[in-house]
């Protein structure tokens, strides 16, 4: 197998028991060398319970955890020199700077003397952190912090790194600035990168594969097409059209086409279930009888599309309503006291 194809991270029957709870099921997973691989699903999925079991913090029920041939339960220490891990709500020492607190990381892995300072004056103009890098990392904004965390992370120089709700919080310009340094962590760098989070349409741009959590089970994992294409094997298509004039007479039409099973008027919008793709008979058919179309649009080509088809098909619309509320609300995150940290070192 070519270096960058082979499998850095490989999970097989991995399961975490909590009493009569069971936070993660039969979980088989791997993920390949410099990819970005998005652990997608709404709070209390499990992900966070993965992300621990991989980083040697909680041990499985059963099942196993590899990161680059070690097993995570057995040989901690030895999985977290290669592994960096960002965590959802980064925390610096807040009456130290950012370059103190990366010098503190720094000592911390054994690093000193001119290789550490050089090394950290390269990450902060990395993460375009430079100019702030002198002030109290109390005064940082949330998207400073992630930025400075990545740095942090970065110190150590990981193979992979895991990300748990990185974009979490954190203003537009500043989530696009988090996103093309996570693109170019993996593509530059060839870094191998997990994150786990809910928030669908950030992951989108910058994951190469997704997988879809719900109730501590993976119902779905692959690429956004292969996603989309096993929605469409197991399903059906679903069109969104809005044409002019909207009469009485075009409802009637639309179900006479071929494969139209189902049809829903939101306003002037129709939406159409079928067996098969329609749009190109329908676009030819509402040309031939005088009908301007609008707009069309078939649902199942962007991730929240897909996330919402693979809930129904697992059963699970309390599942989606979670996501729907932490989507809408955020997650709400315990304060650090002043002064304090979690140290990634």
């Amino acid at each position: 197998m070519a270096e960058e194809s082979r499998n850095v991270i490989e999970i097989s029957h991995l399961t975490k028991r909590y009493g009569a709870k069971t936070a993660v099921d039969d979980l088989n997973l791997t993920i390949r060398k410099g990819e970005v691989f998005g652990l997608l699903g709404p709070n209390g999925a499990g992900k966070t319970t993965t992300i621990l079991m991989l980083l040697g913090l909680t041990e499985p029920t059963a099942g196993t955890a590899l990161i680059e041939g070690l097993d995570c339960a057995r040989h901690p220490l030895d999985v977290k020199g290669i592994v960096g891990y960002l965590p959802d709500n980064v925390g610096f020492y807040s009456d130290m700077t950012g370059r103190q607190n990366l010098r503190f990381t720094g000592r911390l892995n054994g690093l000193s003397g001119q290789e550490l300072e050089e090394r950290i004056d390269r990450l902060l103009e990395r993460v375009g952190m430079t100019e702030a890098a002198d002030q109290r990392a109390g005064t940082y904004s949330k998207g400073m912090r992630q930025r400075l965390g990545v740095a942090d992370v970065l110190i150590k120089d990981p193979e992979i790194i895991i990300m748990d709700e990185p974009t979490l919080g954190i203003d537009p310009e500043g989530m696009r600035e988090l996103l093309n340094l996570i693109r170019e962590l993996s593509v530059e760098d060839g870094r191998t990168i997990l994150i786990s989070s809910h928030q669908l349409h950030q992951i989108q741009q910058v994951c190469d594969r997704v997988g879809i959590f719900v109730e501590g089970r993976l119902i779905a994992s692959g690429t956004l097409p292969e996603l989309e294409e096993q929605i469409r094997r197991d399903g059906s298509f679903l069109l969104e059209i809005n044409v002019h004039p909207c009469d009485d007479r075009l409802l009637g039409m639309l179900y006479q086409q071929e494969g139209v099973e189902n049809i829903q008027k939101e306003g002037n919008t129709f939406l159409i279930t079928s067996r098969q793709d329609i749009r190109g008979q329908l676009t030819k058919f509402l040309g031939e009888h005088d009908y301007t179309i609008l707009h069309l649009h078939q649902r199942g080509g962007d991730l929240d599309e897909i996330y919402r088809r693979y809930f129904e098909k697992a059963g699970q619309s309390d599942e989606r309503d979670s996501y729907e509320k932490g989507k809408k609300h955020g997650r709400k995150h315990g304060k650090k006291g002043a002064g304090q940290r979690n140290d990634r070192a």
